[in-house]
């Protein structure tokens, strides 16, 4: 089944976990083009960087990757060349964060920028700091390509570890919630430590004792600098996929026009309530998309052309030109000058 292209509503990223896994492909005789196959990606796409794409299509190569690869460690070798570095903002604010622990804290906070397959959650304990994978095995994907995803996410946390403290760090244990595969040997190679298969879930596992090393890049200025770009960043994948993604789609088909929530909810076919849970499972609201939806549209209209703030204020909905000021205030830091000025 052709994937094609990513949906209206689907978040998209640029094609670094494609190339990677074509690379590693290629290296094995097998041609770019067929490990594209269906994709809806061609090989002179995974090398422009005015491409983005989407994890089904994504999906859809691994899914290749698991029809055409004899070699099992595919999916290890994939995440071991998966460095942060090709994260763009993400991966440098992951490297230049003061401490692991902050690293373990931030990359389940800004997880969504970096072309997530998987959930991950992360929690620190006395003796040990462990990254989840609660959703590892609850996809409507095969088995094979679950396992796979799984394969190179592990690898790549690995690598992202090693790239962040500047020295090998290893798991003390790694956890998986299958039985171990043909191939369970190489798993310890590429993970460094003792792997566990039949386990009660998805685990990897590190000594707490590394949570205070200092990053090799630690720089306290350009982490708050990277860190505020993604949170904005952030704010903005809330409202590209799931309920959030169709709730931005139909606040911005009639720009200007805030309708509220129950009529937002039986455009989408559903109760005001059914919307208020999904969005609440997507850990934003109605109201929040509305804001960003607000925030949007003033920028743009005060970056791009010469209406008053009064005329800005009055086409996002608000009557009093104060109140605008304050909102925008509280959305971007700025006034309606400085983002003139930008």
């Amino acid at each position: 089944m052709s994937v094609k292209y990513p949906l209206p509503n689907e978040r998209i990223y640029a094609p670094y976990k494609i190339a990677a896994l074509v690379e590693v492909l290629a290296e094995q005789g097998i041609a770019p083009e067929d490990s594209l196959a269906g994709s809806g990606i061609t090989p002179g796409q995974i090398s422009d960087v005015s491409v983005l794409t989407s994890v089904r299509q994504y999906a859809a190569v691994c899914g290749n990757a698991v029809a055409l690869s004899a070699d099992p460690a595919t999916p290890f070798k994939t995440g071991s060349r998966l460095h942060l570095a090709a994260y763009g903002m993400y991966g440098y604010a992951l490297m230049s964060c003061l401490s692991l622990r902050d690293y373990f804290r931030l990359g389940v906070k800004y997880h969504r920028l970096a072309t997530p397959t998987l959930m991950i959650e992360w929690a620190e304990y006395p003796d040990r700091s462990v990254w989840t994978f609660p959703d590892a095995l609850a996809t409507n994907l095969p088995h094979d390509v679950r396992q796979f995803l799984l394969e190179q996410q592990y690898t790549q946390h690995v690598t992202h570890l090693q790239d962040v403290a500047g020295r090998n760090c290893p798991p003390i244990q790694a956890r998986f919630a299958y039985p171990a595969p043909p191939h369970a040997a190489i798993y310890p190679e590429y993970l460094g430590c003792p792997c566990e298969f039949d386990a009660e879930q998805c685990e990897l596992i590190y000594d707490s004792a590394i949570l205070g090393f200092r990053p090799q890049l630690a720089h306290r200025h350009s982490a708050a600098l990277l860190q505020a770009t993604c949170d904005r960043l952030i704010g903005q994948t809330k409202t590209s996929s799931g309920a959030s993604g169709e709730v931005y789609q139909v606040l911005m088909r009639k720009p200007g026009e805030f309708p509220d929530m129950e009529t937002v909810a039986a455009v989408l076919k559903m109760t005001g309530r059914t919307l208020r849970r999904r969005l609440d499972a997507e850990g934003t609201s109605f109201l929040a998309i509305v804001d960003d939806v607000r925030c949007s549209l003033a920028s743009e209209y005060l970056k791009t052309t010469q209406m008053s703030t009064e005329d800005v204020a009055m086409l996002v909905g608000f009557s009093d030109t104060a109140n605008f000021r304050r909102a925008l205030k509280r959305w971007t830091g700025k006034g309606p000058g400085e983002i003139r000025r930008r």
